[in-house]
């Protein structure tokens, strides 16, 4: 077997399932039982949500230590699922290390999902929160139609590659607009915090919170210290958008007290 092919083999997939949403057990896990299928006596490897590092030796090789940066992360859990059963297969003797990099290198390449359906999710999403925490059907369309406008502004602003704080910002400040003239100006729907309740679970890190609790269940303290710090900073950052339009609202335009 060609250790370097597979030392590559077992870092791309663990790039792979970290940048696409995975926790970083997972990742870790995954990547040992790649390495161990080599029976040598060294195999580590330590990952976080920033970088994977492994190292690889035995008597028989020269030691092989890499660390691989992870900048930009999405959530993706179809290729995170293809890239781990991929791994399980390799790991079982079913598959060939060649056919398991090519499928990999496929797998890397899987778009998500188009942004028609990314859009429309997003609204039924945030429809199906409002009437979730009592709101009437006039705030569900309200809601719905948020949803709508906040998944298009976030394809908009992901094209022009823009941090996901100022996106966060953005998306929080295009929430309460859209509500306060939608509920203030144009007299539609009854509630107006559960439209904006509504609206603003889609920017919600959900994913984020989940990877940062089981992690340090875990033992991953540093990850999932590192994740949680991600999910504030998500959450502060819709905060100060929704907050700053409505308290403008309030100071400016007459609006009801914040």
């Amino acid at each position: 077997m060609d250790h370097k092919k597979l030392f590559n083999y077992a870092i791309l997939t663990g790039e792979i399932m970290l940048r696409s949403g995975a926790e970083t057990s997972r990742v870790e896990d995954t990547i040992n039982r790649i390495l161990a299928t080599t029976k040598f006596t060294t195999v580590e490897s330590f990952v976080t949500p920033t970088g994977i590092f492994a190292t690889l030796d035995d008597d028989t090789i020269d030691m092989i230590s890499f660390v691989k940066r992870v900048h930009r992360r999405e959530i993706h859990l179809n290729r995170v699922a293809m890239a781990n059963d991929l791994s399980r297969r390799f790991c079982a003797g079913v598959i060939e290390l060649e056919d398991a990099y090519n499928q990999l290198e496929a797998i890397k390449d899987v778009p998500s999902y188009p942004n028609w359906i990314m859009v429309l999710a997003k609204g039924i999403g945030a429809g199906s929160f409002a009437v979730v925490f009592g709101g009437d059907v006039i705030d569900m369309c309200v809601t719905m139609i948020i949803g709508f406008a906040l998944a298009m502004i976030q394809v908009f602003l992901r094209k022009l590659d823009t941090l996901k704080f100022f996106e966060d910002i953005i998306g929080g400040s295009l929430i309460a607009t859209i509500a306060i003239v939608s509920f203030y100006y144009l007299k539609i729907g009854s509630n107006f915090d559960l439209i904006v309740i509504g609206s603003i679970m889609p920017l919600v890190p959900g994913v984020a919170i989940t990877n940062a609790i089981r992690d340090i269940i875990q033992g991953d303290f540093i990850s999932g210290m590192s994740r949680a710090a991600d999910a504030f900073i998500i959450a502060a950052s819709v905060a100060v958008g929704v907050g700053s339009i409505l308290k403008l609202f309030y100071l400016y335009l007459g609006g009801a007290p914040i």
